[in-house]
């Protein structure tokens, strides 16, 4: 059986997803298995995923996806090369994924990899450490060392967010060592964070109605069977859920922090705990806080991170530690069989029931601990808090869908 791996955070579902999804059983096969790694209840960007991760994941398996495996909140939390090796880590490890797969802006395979293969030489870390030494944001430094090796033409890839992530997972494959088929898909739609309400619109368009509570437009913007999902958990009280629900609680984190707990927090280096500290002491709001430690050197998403890393209780360590499993979250029937192919094949320990983390390594214990230990505190952002029942991480099964 060909199994094609994505990461994906489906914050939420949307037609784009779909669209990707289609064009890979087009390329692969009906008989192939999509497997997607998704980000729990925390996403990348340093926020609470919109709904639970249960319901993306099935909306997801609703409307293409075959099997949706979680990757760990650590690695969910990570920068854009952090996030892709988890990633491609786990598939890799998982021991049955033929393909990696992602979307992308250029569509173009060959492109991407010259720009990885780029990234990952020894011309390309001395020129980053020259224009770094400058003081240039990071994401500026690494597009001119890729201008002055490659030219302008693969440089401007690295302008596109889909693009850069597909560059950092074909990096990881190679660091890795793991050679597997590779298939791209061309974005359709609207551009990454664009605000434009459409058929194809991006995530963030479809995060701004959800929370407007515009169900018209939603209907437009995503799968029927992921509109149905999205609106029983919104009537349960369980969504939508938003950043500035937490914001209270990650102020008062950070106010209780001393020098030694910002400094042990991931991506925290050149000082920054003491400039963290200094904003907790006189911020009024997150915003303003981020404001204060901000400087051209550092980008708000990695601040956001670092923030949330501090009220759910992620450090540096905890970032540097590799997945220690693989978690189901979801399958269809066809997602079953290549379950009981990674049961066979896979280098971790495959994790169906949250009760049998008990009989793993002390490193795995850790990793679920901080999963079960988010999953509490990102019930109390539901909007009804009556729908925030204690011990759902260990309660809450993987989610089956039988026909679709």
């Amino acid at each position: 059986m060909k199994i094609v791996g994505i990461l994906t955070e489906f914050n939420p579902f949307h037609n784009g997803h779909a669209w990707l999804l289609s064009q890979l059983r087009r390329a692969l096969g009906e008989n192939s298995c999509i497997l997607c790694l998704m980000s729990g209840q925390f996403v990348q960007r340093g926020e609470p995923a919109m709904l639970r991760k249960h319901a993306r994941a099935e909306a997801a398996l609703r409307c293409g996806a075959d099997l949706v495996l979680e990757l760990p909140l650590a690695r969910a939390l990570s920068s854009a090369e952090g996030f892709a090796r988890g990633a491609v880590y786990l598939m890799q490890r998982s021991g049955c994924v033929t393909h990696l797969a992602f979307g992308s802006e250029c569509g173009d395979a060959a492109a991407l990899e010259r720009v990885a293969q780029c990234l990952d030489s020894e011309m390309y870390r001395a020129g980053l450490r020259r224009f770094l030494d400058e003081g240039m944001p990071f994401a500026a430094c690494r597009q001119a060392v890729v201008r002055g090796i490659l030219g302008p033409t693969d440089a401007a890839l690295l302008s596109g967010a889909n693009n850069n992530l597909g560059v950092e997972y074909l990096k990881a494959a190679r660091q890795l060592g793991w050679s597997c088929s590779v298939l791209t898909v061309k974005r359709r739609g609207a551009a990454h964070d664009s605000p434009e309400a459409a058929e194809f619109c991006s995530a963030s368009a479809v995060r701004r109605l959800l929370e407007a509570g515009d169900w018209q437009e939603v209907e437009k913007a995503v799968p029927a069977a992921a509109a149905d999902i999205y609106r029983a958990e919104c009537a349960a009280g369980r969504g939508p859920v938003t950043a500035a629900a937490a914001e209270r609680m990650i102020l008062a984190r950070l106010r209780t922090m001393d020098t030694a707990a910002f400094s042990r927090l991931p991506d925290c280096a050149e000082g920054l705990e003491h400039r963290f500290l200094r904003a907790a002491r006189s911020a009024s709001s997150l915003e303003e806080l981020l404001g204060q430690v901000k400087t051209k050197r550092y980008a708000f998403s990695r601040l956001r991170r670092m923030a949330l890393c501090a009220w759910l209780g992620v450090e540096a360590e905890d970032a540097a530690q590799m997945p220690q499993y693989l978690r189901l979250l979801g399958c269809t029937e066809r997602g079953r069989a290549a379950l009981g192919q990674m049961r066979r094949t896979a280098q971790l320990p495959v994790l169906v029931k949250s009760a049998d983390v008990r009989r793993l390594s002390e490193g795995a214990q850790r990793q679920f601990s901080l999963e079960a230990r988010a999953g509490e505190l990102y019930g109390l952002l539901y909007p009804d808090l009556s729908s925030a029942e204690p011990g759902e991480e260990w309660r809450t099964g993987p989610v089956v869908v039988k026909d679709r």
